[in-house]
Protein backbone atom coordinates (compact mmCIF):
# COMPACT_ATOMS: atom_id res chain seq x y z
CA UNK A 1 0.00 0.00 0.00
CA UNK A 2 1.00 3.31 -0.83
CA UNK A 3 1.11 4.89 2.92
CA UNK A 4 1.75 8.56 1.85
CA UNK A 5 -0.61 8.42 -1.17
CA UNK A 6 -3.47 7.03 1.10
CA UNK A 7 -2.78 9.30 4.13
CA UNK A 8 -2.86 12.30 1.59
CA UNK A 9 -6.16 11.56 0.70
CA UNK A 10 -6.80 10.94 4.51
CA UNK A 11 -5.90 14.65 5.20
CA UNK A 12 -7.72 16.18 2.57
CA UNK A 13 -10.95 14.36 3.35
CA UNK A 14 -10.42 15.48 6.95
CA UNK A 15 -10.58 18.67 5.86
CA UNK A 16 -13.21 19.23 3.55
CA UNK A 17 -15.86 16.20 5.86
CA UNK A 18 -17.11 15.93 2.35
CA UNK A 19 -16.13 12.92 -0.08
CA UNK A 20 -17.24 14.12 -3.07
CA UNK A 21 -15.06 17.58 -2.42
CA UNK A 22 -12.01 16.12 -1.50
CA UNK A 23 -12.40 13.59 -4.86
CA UNK A 24 -12.60 17.60 -6.51
CA UNK A 25 -9.43 18.81 -4.43
CA UNK A 26 -7.69 15.17 -5.27
CA UNK A 27 -8.88 15.11 -8.82
CA UNK A 28 -9.79 12.10 -8.72
CA UNK A 29 -13.10 9.92 -8.34
CA UNK A 30 -15.08 9.67 -5.23
CA UNK A 31 -15.27 5.41 -5.45
CA UNK A 32 -11.23 5.17 -5.50
CA UNK A 33 -11.01 7.77 -2.92
CA UNK A 34 -13.70 6.13 -0.76
CA UNK A 35 -11.67 2.46 -1.27
CA UNK A 36 -8.36 3.98 -0.27
CA UNK A 37 -9.63 5.35 2.93
CA UNK A 38 -11.38 2.14 3.79
CA UNK A 39 -7.85 0.44 2.75
CA UNK A 40 -5.95 2.56 5.62
CA UNK A 41 -8.88 1.74 7.97
CA UNK A 42 -8.08 -1.96 7.01
CA UNK A 43 -4.06 -1.41 7.41
CA UNK A 44 -4.54 0.82 10.43
CA UNK A 45 -7.32 -1.16 12.74
CA UNK A 46 -9.05 1.98 13.34
CA UNK A 47 -12.50 3.39 11.57
CA UNK A 48 -11.11 7.32 10.86
CA UNK A 49 -14.61 8.53 9.69
CA UNK A 50 -17.88 8.20 10.90
CA UNK A 51 -20.28 8.33 7.44
CA UNK A 52 -24.03 8.69 6.95
CA UNK A 53 -25.84 10.36 4.32
CA UNK A 54 -25.81 13.99 5.21
CA UNK A 55 -22.49 14.20 6.68
CA UNK A 56 -19.02 13.07 7.52
CA UNK A 57 -17.11 13.35 10.69
CA UNK A 58 -13.51 12.27 11.82
CA UNK A 59 -13.43 9.58 15.21
CA UNK A 60 -11.48 10.48 17.62
CA UNK A 61 -8.73 7.97 16.45
CA UNK A 62 -8.92 10.42 13.27
CA UNK A 63 -8.43 13.33 14.81
CA UNK A 64 -5.62 12.08 16.32
CA UNK A 65 -4.19 10.77 13.04
CA UNK A 66 -4.73 14.09 11.54
CA UNK A 67 -1.83 15.97 13.48
CA UNK A 68 0.60 13.05 12.81
CA UNK A 69 -0.43 12.69 9.30
CA UNK A 70 0.52 16.57 8.17
CA UNK A 71 3.53 15.94 10.00
CA UNK A 72 4.29 12.92 7.41
CA UNK A 73 3.28 14.83 4.59
CA UNK A 74 4.98 18.07 5.39
CA UNK A 75 8.02 15.83 6.16
CA UNK A 76 7.91 14.09 2.77
CA UNK A 77 7.52 17.09 0.58
CA UNK A 78 10.54 18.76 2.16
CA UNK A 79 12.39 15.54 1.52
CA UNK A 80 10.86 15.72 -2.25
CA UNK A 81 12.21 19.50 -2.41
CA UNK A 82 15.56 19.03 -1.01
CA UNK A 83 15.97 15.94 -3.95
CA UNK A 84 14.86 18.22 -6.87
CA UNK A 85 16.92 21.04 -5.54
CA UNK A 86 20.21 18.87 -5.38
CA UNK A 87 18.93 17.67 -9.08
CA UNK A 88 18.93 20.80 -10.21
CA UNK A 89 21.95 22.13 -8.46
CA UNK A 90 19.91 25.49 -6.81
CA UNK A 91 21.07 24.72 -3.71
CA UNK A 92 20.94 28.39 -2.80
CA UNK A 93 17.36 29.25 -2.15
CA UNK A 94 15.11 31.42 0.09
CA UNK A 95 12.18 29.22 1.93
CA UNK A 96 9.58 31.35 2.93
CA UNK A 97 5.72 30.48 4.19
CA UNK A 98 2.83 32.53 3.11
CA UNK A 99 -1.18 32.76 4.16
CA UNK A 100 -2.93 31.08 1.94
CA UNK A 101 -5.42 34.59 1.74
CA UNK A 102 -2.71 36.97 0.16
CA UNK A 103 -4.06 36.59 -3.76
CA UNK A 104 -2.22 35.39 -6.87
CA UNK A 105 -1.56 39.22 -8.00
CA UNK A 106 0.42 40.00 -4.51
CA UNK A 107 2.25 36.02 -4.62
CA UNK A 108 3.23 37.38 -8.27
CA UNK A 109 4.49 40.61 -7.25
CA UNK A 110 6.92 39.50 -4.28
CA UNK A 111 8.27 36.53 -6.95
CA UNK A 112 9.13 39.63 -9.28
CA UNK A 113 10.18 41.82 -6.65
CA UNK A 114 13.04 39.26 -5.17
CA UNK A 115 13.74 38.00 -8.40
CA UNK A 116 15.00 41.83 -9.86
CA UNK A 117 16.72 42.12 -6.21
CA UNK A 118 18.20 39.18 -5.68
CA UNK A 119 18.46 37.31 -8.96
CA UNK A 120 21.45 34.96 -8.08
CA UNK A 121 18.62 33.30 -5.41
CA UNK A 122 15.53 31.16 -5.66
CA UNK A 123 12.63 32.19 -3.41
CA UNK A 124 10.90 28.67 -2.20
CA UNK A 125 7.46 29.55 -1.51
CA UNK A 126 4.88 27.69 0.51
CA UNK A 127 1.75 28.34 1.33
CA UNK A 128 1.04 27.53 4.85
CA UNK A 129 -0.49 29.48 7.96
CA UNK A 130 0.80 30.79 10.72
CA UNK A 131 0.83 27.54 13.14
CA UNK A 132 2.76 25.41 11.08
CA UNK A 133 4.96 28.45 9.90
CA UNK A 134 6.21 29.13 13.56
CA UNK A 135 6.85 25.08 13.73
CA UNK A 136 8.54 24.79 10.44
CA UNK A 137 10.81 28.29 11.19
CA UNK A 138 11.58 26.56 15.04
CA UNK A 139 12.80 22.88 12.97
CA UNK A 140 14.51 25.06 9.94
CA UNK A 141 12.23 23.83 7.30
CA UNK A 142 11.45 27.36 6.09
CA UNK A 143 13.66 30.10 6.35
CA UNK A 144 11.31 33.37 6.65
CA UNK A 145 7.61 33.96 6.67
CA UNK A 146 4.77 36.05 6.37
CA UNK A 147 2.74 35.57 10.01
CA UNK A 148 -0.20 36.38 11.50
CA UNK A 149 -0.62 38.22 15.16
CA UNK A 150 -0.79 37.46 17.72
CA UNK A 151 1.48 34.09 17.15
CA UNK A 152 3.28 32.56 20.20
CA UNK A 153 7.10 32.00 18.91
CA UNK A 154 10.55 32.36 20.36
CA UNK A 155 13.87 32.73 18.57
CA UNK A 156 12.59 34.86 15.91
CA UNK A 157 12.47 38.18 14.72
CA UNK A 158 10.19 40.02 13.71
CA UNK A 159 9.99 42.84 10.53
CA UNK A 160 7.64 45.81 10.63
CA UNK A 161 4.25 44.70 12.15
CA UNK A 162 1.62 45.63 9.10
CA UNK A 163 -2.56 46.58 9.57
CA UNK A 164 -4.73 45.35 6.76
CA UNK A 165 -8.40 46.66 7.51
CA UNK A 166 -11.32 44.01 7.04
CA UNK A 167 -14.68 44.25 5.34
CA UNK A 168 -17.02 41.69 4.34
CA UNK A 169 -18.09 40.05 1.34
CA UNK A 170 -21.34 39.62 0.73
CA UNK A 171 -24.25 38.03 -2.08
CA UNK A 172 -24.72 41.08 -4.98
CA UNK A 173 -27.74 42.36 -4.57
CA UNK A 174 -28.21 42.06 -0.70
CA UNK A 175 -25.04 44.70 0.05
CA UNK A 176 -26.12 48.52 0.56
CA UNK A 177 -23.84 50.84 -1.87
CA UNK A 178 -21.59 52.27 1.62
CA UNK A 179 -19.95 51.02 4.26
CA UNK A 180 -21.36 48.14 6.64
CA UNK A 181 -21.65 48.17 10.55
CA UNK A 182 -20.85 45.11 12.11
CA UNK A 183 -23.93 44.80 14.22
CA UNK A 184 -25.66 44.67 11.47
CA UNK A 185 -24.67 41.39 10.35
CA UNK A 186 -25.70 39.81 13.82
CA UNK A 187 -27.91 37.49 12.36
CA UNK A 188 -26.31 35.82 9.68
CA UNK A 189 -23.31 33.38 10.06
CA UNK A 190 -19.64 33.87 9.34
CA UNK A 191 -16.73 32.81 7.09
CA UNK A 192 -13.38 32.62 8.31
CA UNK A 193 -10.31 31.35 8.24
CA UNK A 194 -9.58 27.87 9.48
CA UNK A 195 -8.50 28.59 13.55
CA UNK A 196 -6.00 26.14 13.15
CA UNK A 197 -3.65 28.70 10.80
CA UNK A 198 -3.86 31.63 12.84
CA UNK A 199 -5.14 31.23 16.01
CA UNK A 200 -4.34 34.06 17.50
CA UNK A 201 -5.43 36.01 14.62
CA UNK A 202 -8.78 33.73 14.80
CA UNK A 203 -9.40 34.51 18.35
CA UNK A 204 -9.12 37.94 18.51
CA UNK A 205 -11.23 38.61 15.30
CA UNK A 206 -13.79 37.00 16.93
CA UNK A 207 -13.58 38.42 20.08
CA UNK A 208 -13.47 42.36 18.44
CA UNK A 209 -16.71 40.79 16.37
CA UNK A 210 -18.26 40.36 20.07
CA UNK A 211 -17.01 43.81 21.07
CA UNK A 212 -18.98 45.16 18.43
CA UNK A 213 -22.36 44.05 18.80
CA UNK A 214 -22.00 40.80 15.54
CA UNK A 215 -22.20 37.66 18.01
CA UNK A 216 -22.76 35.04 14.72
CA UNK A 217 -25.11 32.23 15.29
CA UNK A 218 -22.16 29.84 13.56
CA UNK A 219 -18.99 30.17 12.39
CA UNK A 220 -17.62 28.17 9.01
CA UNK A 221 -14.04 27.68 8.63
CA UNK A 222 -12.73 27.84 4.74
CA UNK A 223 -9.32 27.31 3.95
CA UNK A 224 -9.87 28.18 0.28
CA UNK A 225 -11.51 31.45 -1.01
CA UNK A 226 -14.12 29.97 -3.08
CA UNK A 227 -15.28 28.11 -0.62
CA UNK A 228 -16.21 30.77 1.69
CA UNK A 229 -17.64 32.63 -1.75
CA UNK A 230 -19.58 29.70 -2.27
CA UNK A 231 -20.75 29.82 1.83
CA UNK A 232 -21.64 33.66 0.90
CA UNK A 233 -23.80 33.13 -2.39
CA UNK A 234 -26.05 30.75 -0.50
CA UNK A 235 -26.97 33.91 1.32
CA UNK A 236 -26.79 32.75 4.77
CA UNK A 237 -22.92 33.94 6.36
CA UNK A 238 -21.20 36.40 5.36
CA UNK A 239 -17.51 36.33 5.24
CA UNK A 240 -14.75 39.03 6.88
CA UNK A 241 -12.05 39.57 4.85
CA UNK A 242 -9.40 42.17 3.17
CA UNK A 243 -10.18 43.75 0.06
CA UNK A 244 -9.70 41.23 -2.38
CA UNK A 245 -6.40 42.31 -4.23
CA UNK A 246 -7.83 40.46 -7.57
CA UNK A 247 -10.86 42.12 -8.15
CA UNK A 248 -14.55 41.63 -7.61
CA UNK A 249 -15.79 37.88 -7.63
CA UNK A 250 -19.32 37.39 -9.92
CA UNK A 251 -22.16 37.28 -7.25
CA UNK A 252 -20.68 38.47 -4.39
CA UNK A 253 -19.48 42.29 -3.31
CA UNK A 254 -17.17 43.49 -1.02
CA UNK A 255 -17.56 46.44 1.67
CA UNK A 256 -15.45 48.23 4.14
CA UNK A 257 -17.07 48.06 7.51
CA UNK A 258 -18.02 51.60 9.65
CA UNK A 259 -15.62 52.42 11.59
CA UNK A 260 -12.76 50.02 10.66
CA UNK A 261 -13.09 48.04 14.01
CA UNK A 262 -11.52 44.76 12.39
CA UNK A 263 -8.09 44.64 11.09
CA UNK A 264 -5.23 41.84 9.98
CA UNK A 265 -1.69 42.24 11.53
CA UNK A 266 1.08 41.29 9.47
CA UNK A 267 4.69 40.70 9.83
CA UNK A 268 7.62 38.81 8.07
CA UNK A 269 9.36 36.70 10.72
CA UNK A 270 12.87 34.44 10.54
CA UNK A 271 14.80 32.55 12.51
CA UNK A 272 17.75 33.77 15.15
CA UNK A 273 20.61 34.18 15.05
CA UNK A 274 22.29 34.26 12.21
CA UNK A 275 20.19 34.01 9.63
CA UNK A 276 20.52 32.74 6.10
CA UNK A 277 21.90 34.78 3.29
CA UNK A 278 18.27 36.80 1.56
CA UNK A 279 16.57 36.69 4.21
CA UNK A 280 16.83 40.80 4.92
CA UNK A 281 16.31 40.85 1.50
CA UNK A 282 12.90 38.79 1.25
CA UNK A 283 11.77 40.87 4.30
CA UNK A 284 12.48 44.07 2.83
CA UNK A 285 10.97 43.34 -0.05
CA UNK A 286 7.47 41.15 1.21
CA UNK A 287 6.95 44.14 3.92
CA UNK A 288 6.89 46.53 0.45
CA UNK A 289 5.16 44.18 -1.55
CA UNK A 290 2.40 44.26 1.04
CA UNK A 291 2.33 47.80 1.42
CA UNK A 292 1.90 48.42 -2.22
CA UNK A 293 -0.41 45.55 -3.71
CA UNK A 294 -2.14 44.78 -0.62
CA UNK A 295 -2.96 47.95 0.77
CA UNK A 296 -1.41 47.45 4.38
CA UNK A 297 -0.18 49.85 6.57
CA UNK A 298 2.75 50.16 9.15
CA UNK A 299 1.71 50.13 13.26
CA UNK A 300 3.35 52.33 15.39
CA UNK A 301 0.98 51.74 17.60
CA UNK A 302 -2.19 50.17 18.31
CA UNK A 303 -5.30 51.64 16.79
CA UNK A 304 -7.86 53.82 18.97
CA UNK A 305 -11.16 51.77 18.36
CA UNK A 306 -14.16 54.33 18.03
CA UNK A 307 -17.22 53.25 18.66
CA UNK A 308 -20.03 52.78 16.39
CA UNK A 309 -23.22 52.82 17.57
CA UNK A 310 -26.10 50.07 16.60
CA UNK A 311 -28.77 51.13 14.33
CA UNK A 312 -32.33 50.34 15.06
CA UNK A 313 -32.76 47.71 12.13
CA UNK A 314 -29.72 45.18 9.67
CA UNK A 315 -29.85 45.94 6.22
CA UNK A 316 -30.44 42.05 5.84
CA UNK A 317 -33.23 41.54 7.96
Amino acid sequence: MNLVGHLRCFVVVAEELHFGRAAERLGMAQPPLSQRIQRLEKELGVRLFDRSSRKVELTAPGALLLDEARDILARVDRVYSVAERARLGEARAVRAGLPSDLGGPIVAALIAAFRERRPDLRLDLRETGTAEQVRALAEGALDAGVLRHPCAARDLEFGPMLGQPLGVLLPDGAAPAGEVRLADLDAHDLVTFPREEAPGSYDELLAACRRHGYAPPAVHEARHPQFAVGLVLAGTAVALVPRPADGPTPGVVWRPLAGEPLSLRTSCAWRTPDPPDGVADFAAVATAVLRREAGMTPLDRAPARRVVPRPSSGFLA
